[in-house]
């Protein structure tokens, strides 16, 4: 069974309009993403929901609706109450009777006191957390009628990890999730009635053919990831729809979902009663958080605002970095294949480091409270510790032992003194007291305690961070896949080879597949295109096909053979950035089939320049690494220079031997050996400067853009 979206909904009884915490949410996965919406009444997400469903109708799609309340009721009551054992039944029975208004004022608790008095003693509703007194329905637990289960199936053998089962019959109190049952069955049965033949509630009906899917949900099959997402700000529903929907999509497109949408329960069971989706699977949804699949960039995501002509270097960059996020799914891998990935996940340190507490040096072990001041001689116990052959028996107070370095400390051990600092016999040793407790000795956990963050999210891993890892116990992590970055050069007079009179070489290519590779990601080369426009939209649907992000050069900016700018406005979605630096102006940002584009200027210095201060961040954050950037060093020149103001500038530099900063002789873009010449660049401020020898001017090394 497959699924295009998910929509997961966190359901509220609420008597009066709210928003935020204990309120409706609704996520919303697709292949774009993933969305929350906050709605304040339930009339109002009846109509979102609506509109949903709509929308994937119209588009073709396949749609799971999973909501956060119980469908059925345990065995006995919607036989007694409806003459029919089917919890469809029970839909028809609430539909029938309870009502809702705009302002979220509802009747359900005059219904329940009509189903009360249906059942033995005071009924098995209970709860009421209004002022006044509703007859009939009690405030506090009664004796539950005998002749009905407490709990659903689900509840008692779906619930993991010491979740206990909530009931239908609270309607009030920490726990209670009766009325949301009670007021979402209605709203879901008309959301049913009016997709008739469409849409089907799951295990209730056939669902395998219908474009709609109605599922219930328990939005507390993800508990880990809620608490950390809760832990970087988010609120605890919205965090659960959008966890939820996103594991369910996950498993849709794998084909793991069928697992769930097939439980090892009696169909009578599942008819009367209902089921949710992961019941005893648990493992199965946590699994699907650990195949994300990152939304994609939104067609308009690169768009400026309008009446924005020349944009400053950092306002552009500010602009991105709130744009951007990982759009590279995430991967369990062994620690062995992990260096220059980048963490999708916290790693916590399985075993602590050191394990236990040892001894760093060779020496002699024993307990401090053995000795004092002056001449220290202690008889020797028979044996050693050695690293990885320990001393397995408790030495004796006043004894010492001979232990050598990384040894753990045997009982009765907590000091040891330097070899070099004793005096030896074959029984005895004799050392200058005093000496400190615990001295020349490593406690257990001193560098990481075991369950202590070793390295967090968005970490690229070198090799000291595996040493970290392996240490601590870690054989494997979860990483994002490598970035797949394609590089594609356009232009009539670009050429690999055999270049004519009227023709150059294609230097850009080779100078940005290597970036890509250098900074770790997958450089994928998506060759050379003329400026034909049928020609640019192969290589860029290809590009879309195999890539994750798309570098092209020339063609970016607005002139008569500008055909990549112009194609990718009129077929994709292109805002044309008009930086204020040079070299550099034209920046084209766009999506083209989901993908983002860089469009880079054709001129190599530019071109670098561009991918320096621009594309390396973007593509750091799109593979999860997060924003970087660049490092600066305050240095002297060694040049003059009168610069205007409005525009930011970068030289092509390197430093003398003075240690001051001086430049390339020429500015020129196309003088592709200033790049070779340089070690950095040195970056002037968008004011007006003059730049004479001596002046502090700020120097970005090509080794801190990730160029050695």
């Amino acid at each position: 069974m497959s699924f295009d979206q998910v929509i997961v909904l966190d359901w509220s009884a609420a008597g009066k309009p709210t928003m935020g915490k204990d309120s409706i949410w609704i996520g919303h996965a697709t292949a774009t993403g993933v969305t929350a919406e906050n709605i304040a009444t339930r009339r109002q997400a009846e109509t979102r929901l609506a509109a949903l469903v709509d929308a994937a109708l119209a588009a073709n799609q396949r749609l799971l609706l999973a909501a956060d309340f119980a469908f059925g009721a345990p065995k006995g009551f919607t036989q007694t109450l409806t003459g029919r054992p089917h919890a469809l039944a029970l839909w028809d029975w609430l539909a029938a009777r309870i009502t809702d208004t705009d302002s979220n004022a509802t009747n359900y608790r005059e219904i329940v006191t009509e189903m009360n008095a249906r059942f033995s003693g005071d009924g098995p509703f209970w709860g009421n957390g209004q002022k006044h007194e509703t007859p009939g329905l009690p405030r506090t637990k009664p004796a539950h009628p005998p002749e009905l289960a407490e709990h659903r199936t689900a509840e008692q053998l779906g619930h993991e990890g010491g979740l206990r089962p909530k009931s239908l019959w609270q309607l009030a109190g920490a726990g209670a999730v009766g009325a949301q049952s009670l007021t979402g069955i209605p709203m879901l049965h008309r959301l049913r009635t009016r997709h008739a033949g469409k849409a089907a509630v799951w295990p209730l009906e056939p669902s395998d053919a219908t474009p709609i899917v109605i599922a219930e949900a328990y939005l507390s099959l993800l508990a880990p990831a809620v608490r950390a997402a809760i832990a970087q700000g988010m609120v605890q529903d919205e965090a659960q729809v959008r966890l939820h929907a996103q594991a369910f999509l996950n498993l849709a497109k794998s084909g793991q979902i069928a697992s769930l949408m097939a439980p090892d329960q009696p169909n009578h069971t599942l008819q009367i009663e209902g089921w949710y989706l992961g019941a005893g699977q648990a493992a199965t949804v946590r699994a699907g958080l650990d195949i994300l699949t990152p939304p994609r960039l939104r067609n308009d995501c690169f768009a400026m605002p309008q009446g924005v002509a020349w944009t400053p270097v950092d306002e552009a960059l500010a602009r991105l970095r709130a744009t951007l996020h990982p759009v590279t799914q995430a991967e369990t891998i062994p620690l062995a294949d992990a260096l220059g990935r980048v963490l999708a996940a916290d790693v916590t340190a399985q075993r602590a480091n050191p394990p236990h507490a040892n001894s760093a040096v060779d020496g002699y072990g024993f307990a401090h409270a053995a000795t004092g001041a002056g001449i220290c001689q202690l008889p020797l116990a028979t044996g050693r510790a050695a690293a990885g052959q320990p001393f397995t028996a408790t030495v004796p107070h006043g004894h010492a032992i001979r232990i050598l370095t990384g040894a753990i400390l045997p009982q009765g051990v907590d000091t040891v003194v330097l070899e070099e600092d004793c005096a030896i016999s074959p029984t005895a040793i004799a050392f200058d007291g005093p000496i400190k407790p615990r001295a020349n000795t490593r406690k257990a956990g001193e560098d990481l305690p075991q369950g202590a963050p070793a390295l967090h999210i968005g970490h690229k891993l070198r090799a000291p961070d595996l040493a970290l890892l392996a240490a601590t116990g870690t054989t494997s992590v979860q990483t994002y896949r490598r970035l797949r970055v394609g590089v594609l050069s356009t232009g009539d007079e670009i050429v690999s080879h055999n270049a004519a009179p009227h023709q150059i070489y294609d230097a850009n290519r080779p100078m940005l597949c290597a970036l890509a590779t250098g900074w770790g990601f997958d450089a994928i080369d998506l060759g050379h295109a003329p400026d034909d426009p049928t020609a640019i939209r192969d290589h860029l649907n290809r590009g879309a096909e195999t890539t994750d992000v798309i570098l092209t050069s020339g063609g970016a900016s607005a002139g008569d053979e500008d055909h990549v700018s112009r194609l990718l406005a009129a077929e994709g979605n292109l805002s044309s950035w008009r930086i204020a630096m040079k070299p550099g102006r034209p920046l084209a940002l766009a999506v083209w089939q989901g993908t983002p584009v860089l469009g880079l200027p054709g001129n190599p210095v530019a071109a670098l320049t561009c991918a320096l201060i621009f594309a390396r961040p973007t593509l750091f954050t799109l593979a999860g690494a997060g924003w970087v950037e660049p490092q600066r060093f305050t240095l002297a020149a060694a040049f003059s220079k009168s610069k205007k103001a409005g525009r930011r500038e970068y030289l092509r530099a390197r430093l003398n031997a003075a240690g001051q900063v001086q430049v390339f002789p020429s500015e020129g873009s196309g003088r592709i050996s200033g790049l070779s010449w340089a070690t950095g660049l040195v970056e002037l401020p968008d004011d007006a400067a003059e730049i004479t020898p001596g002046t502090p001017v700020q120097y970005l090394p090509y080794s801190g853009f990730g160029l050695t």
